[in-house]
């Protein structure tokens, strides 16, 4: 079985660029990706190991599911050393997953959120086990988190 040193959950759009600004810590590391196969991901993540992830995944109890099992053969295809994430909802299964597993999870705060948690970050803190924020301000909800300062 491959393994896969770093493994990004995220959907497209901005939660997908903020980890792709990642690009100068992961370039040279083996990865893949799990997004929504949206014109830009395509794009984006030409050339790169993608899953594509069901959508909608606020309230659709139906893709959560499609996406748990999803997770499940992502993690026995190509056991990560780590997930990274910045949200939204496509993250809680692989947290879960990952943390079933002994796998250690990141979760990054996305820079427009400064004085409330996002859902998904609400969800996936139990299965965290690395909070890091773009902000000083979005310690004031994530008290252990590192700052890391803006991605983009």
């Amino acid at each position: 079985m491959p393994a896969a040193s770093v493994l990004f959950v995220a959907s497209s759009g901005g939660h997908l660029a903020q980890l792709w600004s990642l690009r100068p810590w992961w370039d040279g590391r083996e990865r893949s990706w799990v997004t929504f196969h949206t014109p830009d991901a395509v794009s984006t993540l030409d050339g790169e190991r993608v899953w594509w992830a069901h959508r909608p995944t606020t309230r659709h109890l139906g893709n959560l599911l499609r996406n748990t099992l999803l997770a499940v053969r992502v993690f026995a295809d190509r056991r990560p050393a780590v997930v990274v994430s910045t949200g939204a909802g496509v993250a809680l299964p692989f947290f879960v997953v990952a943390r079933l597993l002994r796998v250690p999870t990141v979760y990054i705060e996305v820079y427009d959120r400064i004085e409330t948690p996002t859902l998904t970050a609400r969800l996936c803190r139990p299965f965290t086990r690395l909070f890091l924020a773009q902000w000083e301000e979005q310690r004031g909800f994530m008290p252990t988190a590192i700052t890391v300062g803006p991605l983009l």
